[in-house]
């Protein structure tokens, strides 16, 4: 499968650096196969029926992005100089991979400090990252990420401007509850509490599942991922009672759509027989065209990157061609992208 096929051209002025607020106020594009339909998330509910159900991703973002001072002692004196670091994957108790810059100038062994009481040593540098090893856990843990943490914002709004106290509030969705994810999962960003009230007013059913988002949702694919369907692990958890509702809504001859990329692809790993079962456990599914969807049959997401795992599945779901032209409908259009952009209801199936 040729990568180049899944690129597009995108305006720079397009790349959203700032949520619209209220989060529900932001541009909601739905479609089919057939049919465009320009709106806004509040009015989501005019596009879903009673017994529809919604399946939220409630993981928790973790404020994993630090600037500390590498530490370095000679036999003449010691230096210190700053060190950006953002953590992308839990290894062991005290121990995390993580993007450090400059990670060219880090040497295994020495110190990286975030303050007087916080620090990791360097147990292994290999390509593109570190494996660091923190004096802390648990709670200690906890209390290092509050007092020293930021919200790991993707590269293409880093570059753009910093990140600040408001993105603790922006990158976090109004339902978050289990904490682990290094990356927002964004399509859930667009919900308030007065969306998610009008939703079950109107007999719109709604469903938790958490899939720990992870820093591979940022990162371009390469044809070798494309041709093995090779895929980044993220940790995800079904219980029994989601289990139960989303069977139950099968049953009932109604739509499951999961809102964002990353509940749709955890439904589908455990619904690969068309039964979604209580589950835990890590998943490295890679949807592509010709994947066969068992449990989804619409999608809310936002609009991703060229060349990303993310785009790759959306032209699963809506077909290569399709999915371009309501690409192209929403550049010319004028909506934003990526995680602080506006939204999409994709449904394969009709409106």
């Amino acid at each position: 499968m040729n990568l180049q096929k899944f690129d597009f051209n995108l305006p720079a002025e397009l790349i959203a650096t700032r949520p619209v607020k209220p989060r529900s106020s932001a541009r909601l594009l739905v479609a089919d196969r057939h049919r465009i339909v320009d709106s806004r998330v509040a009015d989501l509910p005019k596009f879903l029926n009673p017994g529809d159900r919604l399946v939220l991703n409630d993981t928790r973002v973790l404020p994993t992005r630090m600037n500390g001072r590498r530490k370095r002692v000679t036999a003449s004196d010691t230096t210190y100089a700053k060190v950006e670091v953002t953590l992308i994957d839990h290894i062991g108790e005290r121990e995390w991979h993580a993007l450090m810059k400059p990670l060219k100038k880090i040497r295994v062994g020495e110190s990286i400090y975030f303050s007087s009481k916080y620090s990791a040593r360097v147990k292994e540098v290999m390509a593109g990252k570190a494996l660091l090893e923190f004096n802390c856990s648990g709670k200690d843990f906890d209390s290092l990420l509050r007092d020293c943490g930021m919200m790991p914002l993707p590269p293409y709004i880093q570059s753009r401007r910093k990140v600040d106290q408001q993105d603790l509030v922006d990158y976090q969705s109004v339902f978050a509850r289990h904490s682990g994810a290094v990356a927002a999962p964004t399509a859930s960003l667009h919900f308030d509490q007065e969306l998610l009230t009008n939703l079950q007013t109107q007999g719109v059913e709604i469903s938790f599942v958490t899939l720990h988002v992870g820093a591979g949702t940022f990162l371009p694919l390469s044809s070798e991922q494309i041709s093995k369907r090779k895929m980044y692990s993220e940790w995800g958890n079904i219980s029994e009672q989601a289990a139960e509702e989303i069977m139950q809504t099968k049953s009932a001859g109604n739509r499951i759509i999961p809102v964002g990329t990353t509940a749709l692809r955890l439904i589908e790993t455990v619904g690969h027989d068309g039964i979604v079962r209580p589950w835990s456990g890590k998943t490295r599914i890679f949807i592509s065209p010709g994947f066969k969807f068992r449990v989804a049959d619409a999608l809310m997401t936002n609009f991703h990157l060229p060349q990303s795992s993310l785009i790759v599945l959306v032209c699963a779901l809506m077909g290569r061609r399709r999915l371009f032209g309501i690409y192209d409908h929403a550049t010319n259009s004028g909506y934003r992208f990526f995680s602080y952009g506006d939204s999409s209801l994709l449904c394969p199936n009709g409106l």
